[in-house]
């Protein structure tokens, strides 16, 4: 399964791209995309990570990570949003709103936000399992019924010690 943190962005290239694996000079990166083309992003390019990424708010946790804001969104809208980087900016703002209340606009951009539903579409086209919020894992341990004590986990035994031979004199 594909996971946020195996995705990137690439300053001065439209799209998302798969990190494939390390190179001498670089990473090898696929787009996420029909074309699968391949490039190199070499150490003077600024490549950023999906699941690195937050965006500021005015909680005092100060940011929420960008994979919590995309599963909202795909929760809330599905496949499709109400706005595109083509929108202006009041409905941008908006959209980012209806799943982020406490957003902080002075931090966030309109440009920020046209990235976002752009990257948010390419995500929703190739990779939708990434937006998709995961059920919670079951306990390991079994649950007790009301009134019961928890259950304990079972003591391993000591392994028996070996009887030492007598010296003789």
């Amino acid at each position: 399964m594909m996971e946020l943190s195996k995705i990137a962005a690439i300053a001065g290239q439209s799209g998302l791209y798969i990190i494939s694996s390390p190179l001498k000079n670089g990473v090898l990166m696929e787009s996420l995309d029909e074309k699968k083309t391949r490039s190199v992003a070499n150490a003077t390019s600024k490549v950023s990570i999906l699941s690195e990424i937050s965006i500021y708010t005015i909680t005092s946790e100060g940011s929420v990570p960008l994979e919590q804001v995309l599963k909202a969104l795909y929760v809330k809208y599905g496949k499709t949003l109400p706005a595109t980087a083509k929108s202006d900016g009041a409905d941008l703002k908006s959209l980012l709103k209806s799943v982020l209340e406490e957003v902080d606009f002075d931090r966030v951009y309109v440009s920020d936000i046209k990235k976002l539903t752009s990257w948010y579409h390419i995500l929703a086209e190739h990779a939708t399992e990434l937006l998709m919020s995961e059920e919670p894992k079951a306990a390991e341990a079994p649950v007790a019924e009301a009134g019961e004590e928890p259950a304990k986990p079972k003591a391993k035994k000591a392994p028996a010690k070996k009887a030492e031979p007598k010296e003789k004199n």
